[in-house]
């Protein structure tokens, strides 16, 4: 049972990464948080949402998604877009891997997700997009009374 939950659209601009950030770290906000326990999560959706804009609509106009769910002391986010979509996935997600040699600091932001989120999924089809869920639990929650 989803306790709460929120849908986010924009349009694939850079510009828009640090809306989208910002928004999720409100929402998850009301499960009390660490500072490092929200930054995690606002690393996390920045590179998500960067993957979508550079590599999946590479400068094309397009919709990202973000989706967010509640759980007890959980927050599942999924970032979607419409975009090219990753041809495969196992060779995307390893670390320095990238399609964009030319960018300053590509091929690491499956291994950021990764390591700042406890979950990490990718569901992607050429020509159809790319779903990225990532979960996080928030220590904080259950420690407290």
């Amino acid at each position: 049972m989803i306790e709460n939950n929120m849908k986010l659209e924009f349009p694939s601009k850079s510009q828009n990464e640090s809306f989208a950030r910002v928004v999720v770290a409100a929402f998850a906000a009301q499960l009390d948080p660490t500072i490092e326990e929200l930054a995690d999560v606002k690393t996390a959706v920045s590179e998500a949402v960067t993957n979508s804009i550079i590599h999946g609509y590479e400068g094309t106009d397009g919709i990202v998604f973000i989706e967010c769910n509640i759980n007890d002391n959980k927050i599942e986010i999924f970032v979607k877009d419409k975009g090219k979509g990753i041809k495969d996935i196992n060779i995307a997600m390893e670390p320095l891997y990238t399609s964009k040699p030319e960018l300053e600091r590509s091929g690491m932001g499956f291994t950021v997700m990764e390591t700042f989120m406890d979950e990490l999924e990718v569901k992607s089809e050429e020509g159809k997009g790319t779903i990225i869920r990532m979960v996080k639990e928030f220590k904080s929650v259950s420690t407290k009374g």
